[in-house]
């Protein structure tokens, strides 16, 4: 069985037309025609099979419960995980520079090849049929949401957990910045002083870091 193979039965879909999923897992690094446009098109297949799944399975839900728990699925670090749980970087053809930049393991270019590949499924085989990729995949993420709990950020839900305690509030402190302007990673420290606690995060966005940097710190605390 062919690597590309594997790859299709990890989605739950065999390609009639595999040069649709070769594109898909062409980056732009590595020249034309790549994944750019599929990944415009995946991001807008993708944003409705969740709307849609999230609407049917919590009918109880009003619009902005129901848009937290979607923002919590296609967010880039899910989007990412899941990328990797289906091994799209084994496949990814890169340029490269960006292939010995670790670009097989960036979640920006991850999570944009995932939708790229729901877009090419999604013209291979229709809306059911990136619709069942889309729920194949993301299956276990649907079986571990919880809307009784907070949908809040990890920031806000830090800073209400101290205020609650009495703590006043958390300090954010950049680190480091790492790589070219143009592929920075963000390390960020996240800290108590009144607790003697802190925590880091890394993101490829400052937000993103202070966002990894206080949940980190929120399972310090148990909150």
């Amino acid at each position: 069985m062919s690597s590309t193979a594997r790859l299709e039965d990890r989605l739950g879909h065999r390609f009639a037309r595999a040069a649709l999923l070769e594109q898909a897992l062409t980056h732009r690094s590595y020249g034309t025609p790549n994944n750019e446009r599929f990944e415009f098109l995946g991001d807008g297949v993708l944003d409705c099979v969740i709307a849609q799944a999230l609407f049917e399975r919590y009918p109880a839900l009003n619009e902005g419960e129901l848009s937290q728990l979607r923002a919590s699925l296609v967010r880039k670090e899910t989007l990412a995980a899941v990328a990797l749980e289906l091994g799209l970087g084994e496949h990814l053809r890169l340029g490269e520079g960006e292939s010995a930049a670790g670009g097989a393991q960036r979640p920006s270019i991850l999570a944009d090849t995932l939708e790229a590949v729901l877009g090419a499924v999604f013209l291979d085989a229709g809306y059911e049929g990136a619709r069942a990729a889309i729920l194949r995949a993301f299956a276990v993420r649907f079986q571990a949401l919880d809307p009784s709990a907070s949908a809040k950020d990890p920031k806000t839900r830090l800073q209400e957990l101290l205020q609650g305690r009495g703590q006043g509030l958390p300090n954010y402190r950049l680190v480091a910045t790492q790589g070219a302007a143009h592929q920075q990673v963000f390390e960020v420290e996240c800290s108590v002083e009144r607790l003697g606690v802190r925590a880091t995060g890394r993101g490829e966005a400052r937000r993103a870091a202070e966002q990894q940097a206080a949940a980190a710190l929120l399972q310090q605390l148990g909150g």
